[in-house]
């Protein structure tokens, strides 16, 4: 890929990763050692690597599956879904021009949160 790629966090999904920062810091603080947080956030981090080196990293979720409200909020025309650990889902869409590509974290969300999100339902 020619083109540089620049990874976004936006409104809740930056919210999200600098509150999961902020906690971590403070675990590093006390001493703790490989917490869920501390493991969620090497993921995340791990990913955006991934995603940083190729931005078609994810699945790809289809157009008729698209939430609402990410076609309203971020005229979001593409979304591709990151696995995390212990089932945690990182949400994404790539929009490009002609200089870079910018891949815009919309979510960062758990598993139950997913589920609620694209209306899937416990049989």
């Amino acid at each position: 890929m020619n083109k540089p790629v620049r990874v976004i966090f936006l409104d809740g999904a930056d919210s999200e990763y600098k509150k999961l920062n902020e906690i971590v810091g403070q675990q590093i603080k006390e001493s703790k050692e490989n917490t869920e947080e501390m493991q969620l956030l090497r993921s995340i981090r791990q990913k955006i690597d991934f995603v940083k080196a190729n931005p078609f990293y994810g699945d790809n979720i289809s157009k008729a599956l698209i939430p609402k409200e990410y076609i309203v909020r971020y005229d979001a025309k593409n979304l591709w879904r990151v696995e995390l650990t212990n089932y945690w889902k990182m949400l994404y869409t790539i929009k490009g021009d002609q200089v870079e590509i910018i891949c815009f974290v919309l979510d960062i969300i758990d598993h139950k949160g997913y589920d609620k999100k694209f209306g899937y339902r416990k049989r």
